[in-house]
C-alpha cells in the first residue's frame, strides 16, 4: 500500500512553509514532486535508486525540454522529500546541469519608470510599483509585506522571509510613505499590506498583468516584468553612487557576484545622492 501522493504534497507544503520558503519557490517545488509521483505512482519510493530518478530526469529533458533551471528545482524538490520522510540525502550532483552565463539584467530608465508610475491612477498599483522600484524588492516580498513591517518612524521596512531566508531591512523612500499613507486610509488592511479578494496575499500574475498594461500605456518599447523595477533598482542605485556592498545588503544577495552583475548595465558618470524613486 503507498501512501496518497496528493496527502504527501500538502504536508511536502506545510514543511516548506515551515523553513519559510517563498510562495513561488513552494509552487515551483510542489510541481516539480507532483511530476515525480505521477512517473513512479506504482513504484516504493523509500527504495528508489539513483539510477531511476536519472532516467526520469532524461525523460523529461527530451519530452518537455526542461531548462537546466528547472532541473535543479526538481532535483531539489526530491532531495527535500527524501530528507523530510525517509532521512536520506541523495547524491545527484552529476545531474545537475552546468550553469549557463547570467545575462545581464533588463532594466527601465529613470524616465521609463516614471513614465509607467504617472500613467497609473490605482493607489494599490502604485504603491505596489513603488516599492518593487523605491526598495528593490521582489513580488513575493512585496505580497506577503505586513503592515507591521513597515517603520515610518525610523524610515524603514522590514523584509521578512527573504529568498535567501535571511530578514533584513531597506530604506523607506519619503514618496513612498506618502503614497502608503494614503493607500492605508483608503483601503484599511487588516494584517498584510496588500490583502487579496479571495486570498489573504495579492496575487503575483495580477501584478504582472497590470505592470505590462501599464507600460503599454505608457508606450514603453520593452517587454516589462514585475522583477524588471528590481533590476532598475539596483541599476539606479548603482548610478547614484551607492555601493555594492549597501546594495548587496538591500537587495538580499547572498553573493556579492549575483550583485556585481549591475555594475555592467550601470552608468557610472550619474551620481545622484538620494534614492531614485524620489528622484523620478
Amino acid at each position: 500500500m503507498f501512501p496518497n501522493p496528493h496527502n504527501t504534497l500538502e504536508d511536502f507544503v506545510i514543511k516548506l512553509r515551515e523553513q519559510r520558503y517563498a510562495p513561488s519557490s513552494i509552487k515551483t517545488y510542489k510541481n516539480a514532486l507532483s511530476k515525480f509521483f505521477v512517473a513512479f505512482n506504482s513504484h516504493d519510493l523509500k527504495h528508489l535508486s539513483i539510477r531511476q530518478i536519472q532516467n526520469f530526469i532524461s525523460k523529461l529533458h527530451d519530452k518537455d525540454g526542461i531548462s537546466p533551471t528547472y532541473q535543479r528545482q526538481i532535483i531539489s524538490a526530491i532531495n527535500k522529500y527524501y530528507g523530510f520522510y525517509f532521512n536520506r540525502k541523495l547524491d545527484m550532483t552529476f545531474l545537475y546541469q552546468r550553469r549557463t552565463l547570467k545575462r545581464l539584467p533588463r532594466h527601465l530608465s529613470v524616465a521609463e519608470v516614471k513614465a509607467l508610475i504617472n500613467v497609473c491612477k490605482n493607489l494599490k498599483h502604485m504603491c505596489i510599483m513603488k516599492l518593487l522600484y523605491g526598495c528593490g524588492l521582489r513580488v513575493s516580498e512585496v505580497i506577503t509585506l505586513k503592515i507591521s513591517d513597515i517603520d515610518s518612524g525610523n524610515m524603514r521596512i522590514l523584509i521578512r522571509n527573504t529568498k535567501g531566508k535571511k530578514d533584513r531591512t531597506v530604506a523607506l523612500p519619503k514618496s513612498l510613505l506618502l503614497s502608503l499613507d494614503q493607500y492605508y486610509r483608503l483601503h484599511q488592511p487588516k494584517t498584510v499590506v496588500f490583502e487579496g479578494q479571495k486570498a489573504q496575499h495579492y496575487s503575483p500574475k495580477s501584478i504582472q498583468v497590470f505592470v505590462k498594461k501599464y507600460a503599454q500605456k505608457a508606450k514603453i518599447q520593452k517587454r516589462v516584468t514585475p522583477h524588471m523595477l528590481r533590476h532598475s533598482y539596483a541599476t539606479h542605485q548603482l548610478e547614484n553612487g551607492v555601493s555594492l556592498q549597501y546594495l548587496q545588503a538591500a537587495l538580499g544577495h547572498k553573493n556579492i557576484t549575483t550583485t556585481e552583475l549591475y555594475n555592467h548595465v550601470a552608468n557610472s558618470s550619474n551620481r545622484i545622492k538620494i534614492n531614485p524613486l524620489d528622484h523620478l
